[in-house]
């Protein structure tokens, strides 16, 4: 009688990007300080030298995880807006690569450094520009302040990973969940998440006038209409 054979998949990843991702999914399991580079090595299954060798030194080596986040998050975002209106919302979702990413950034940001001020910063220009891309694709309505809407957007957005566990308390929705996004929870946060985008909260007479009242007072040109898409 034959049999097959079960082997496991080849890991062809670089031994950089197994220290990389090994370092990621610890932090999102530990948390910074309690990351070291013997808790790094052991779970990529290299020396704890080769954890220096590759980076320099811990902070090198988060500082490679941040560049690595911020680069998923941005190809997913970009993906996703450049698709227009006529975005397919659950195959987007699908598509999205959480793993440990989101547990990494909700860790990271109770660290009041200063890499974590460069992160942020970060995510805020690339949030800036991926609206611009939005707005461009017709997918998102101009803005008087493009900057400081994506500054708001994306403090919301982290804001809502640092208080996660009373996301899943209210609404029971874990967002440290790497299936979260094929799960049927999903829809108790971004139900309302893509109703307050959508909707917004404001009555049309209400919204204008909280925009007069905030309106920049000083003595250079202003515009009652939002910037043109360019």
């Amino acid at each position: 009688m034959s049999s097959i054979r079960e082997t496991q998949p080849v890991d062809d990843r670089s031994t950089r990007a197994r220290i990389r991702d090994a370092a990621i999914q610890c932090i999102a399991d530990h948390g910074v300080t309690a990351t070291t580079a013997r808790k790094v090595a052991d779970v990529a299954d290299v020396s704890p030298g080769s954890v220096i060798h590759h980076f320099g030194s811990m902070d090198g080596l988060r500082a490679a995880c941040d560049e690595y986040v911020l680069e998923i998050v941005r190809k997913q975002k970009q993906d996703i807006l450049s698709s227009g209106p006529n975005l397919d919302v659950f195959a987007a979702l699908r598509n999205v690569e959480a793993g440990p990413l989101m547990a990494y950034l909700a860790q990271v940001l109770a660290d009041d450094s200063a890499a974590v001020a460069s992160l942020v910063d970060h995510f805020v220009d690339d949030a800036e520009g991926y609206l611009a891309q939005g707005v461009e694709s017709g997918m998102l309505k101009p803005s008087r302040d493009p900057r400081g809407r994506a500054v708001m957007l994306t403090i919301w957005g982290l804001g809502s990973l640092a208080l996660h566990e009373h996301a899943k308390r209210l609404l029971g929705v874990d967002l440290m969940d790497p299936d979260l996004t094929t799960s049927p929870n999903l829809a108790a946060y971004a139900g309302p998440v893509y109703e307050i985008y959508g909707k917004g909260l404001f009555t049309d007479d209400f919204a204008e006038h909280t925009r007069n009242v905030f309106a920049p007072t000083d003595n250079t040109d202003q515009t009652d209409e939002p910037e043109e898409a360019t």
